[in-house]
């Protein structure tokens, strides 16, 4: 099944393999840097992969996790975003190539120079304190990711992700153990804790237009008492089809990209499962996949309609291929 075609919208997936958003810190203050280049070119090389998710950029200043990001806040960078994907696409022109974007309020390396901290609620987060967003400033960050996904649209990708997971920004407002708002983004419901979630969504859908390719990597379940839930994970899958979404990439919430005591390979499976038993957009699973065999068993079981492999291929990029 990994050699199998997938269709989303007018895209068509060579493969059911997926290589996932990974920081490498090797940006040039926010520009794509050649380091950066020749690391998704070998990865494209590879043809188990049928598409590449480039690791997540920031949409505004606020929401830098370091000074070696990448930068989607600002027209400055279309060149070099332009010339990261025709340097892709050079390699296979079939491959589709999807940008990340993300904020990551309060869940940062360092404090973002000349900024405050900010986050869904008053909280403190690897040792800093962040403050609550007002509402004013919810809708300009709305704005930011639509013109974020403008600029990847325009810079060639042939879709975007918007990043709900592991702990930053929009994972914060979802995330039961980091809400605590008493307004209509609190954790008083499901519908309020996805609520900037969805109003990114529709900004973004409304920027980009009904034909292009639209994902959320959803950090669907905390594994964590109090946490969000996989029953959460799959309510909030259904919400994110009925806005337009086309891929559903799962991974972990305020876990991150771990799962506590557990290593065997699709470790966020049994979320996936749930989830694609509700919806009829394509499912990405990742975490802990090792082989090809354990890529092949994940699809067969029919766990997720594809299956990312990260670390594995970021430590060698004929991962799978003429080892």
């Amino acid at each position: 099944m990994i050699h199998d075609t997938l269709q989303i919208k007018n895209k068509t997936l060579t493969t059911r393999l997926v290589f996932p958003p990974m920081a490498t810190h090797s940006s040039a203050k926010g520009h794509i840097s050649a380091d950066l280049i020749n690391h998704y070119t070998a990865i494209a090389k590879n043809p188990l992969v049928g598409t590449i998710i480039t690791e997540h950029a920031y949409v505004d200043p606020t929401g830098k996790v370091d000074d070696k990001q990448v930068s989607l806040a600002s027209d400055d960078v279309l060149l070099a975003q332009r010339h990261l994907v025709s340097s892709i696409h050079a390699v296979r022109p079939e491959l589709i190539v999807i940008a990340q974007m993300n904020h990551s309020g309060a869940w940062t390396n360092e404090d973002p120079v000349g900024y405050e901290l900010l986050s869904s609620s008053d909280v403190t987060c690897r040792g800093r304190k962040a403050r609550a967003l007002t509402k004013e400033e919810i809708k300009y960050l709305v704005g930011q990711y639509a013109a974020a996904a403008r600029r990847v649209q325009a810079a060639g990708y042939d879709g975007v992700e918007i990043h709900c997971a592991h702990a930053y920004l929009l994972n914060q407002f979802y995330s039961p153990l980091l809400n605590t708002r008493t307004d209509e983004y609190g954790p008083q419901s499901l519908e309020n804790r996805t609520r900037f979630l969805l109003e990114v969504v529709a900004a973004v859908r409304d920027a980009v237009g009904p034909d292009y390719l639209v994902a959320v990597r959803l950090g669907g379940c905390d594994y964590q008492p109090g946490g969000s839930t996989i029953e959460d994970a799959a309510q909030t899958a259904v919400l994110l089809e009925k806005a337009g979404v086309d891929l559903i990439d799962l991974s972990g919430g305020t876990c991150r990209y771990i799962r506590q005591d557990h290593q065997e390979p699709g470790y966020f499976s049994d979320m996936s499962a749930a989830v694609k038993a509700v919806v009829s957009v394509p499912v990405l699973v990742t975490g802990g996949i090792q082989t090809p065999a354990d890529a092949e068993a994940l699809l067969q079981a029919g766990k997720a309609d594809l299956v990312g492999v990260g670390r594995a291929l970021y430590k060698n990029p004929r991962w799978g291929f003429n080892q």
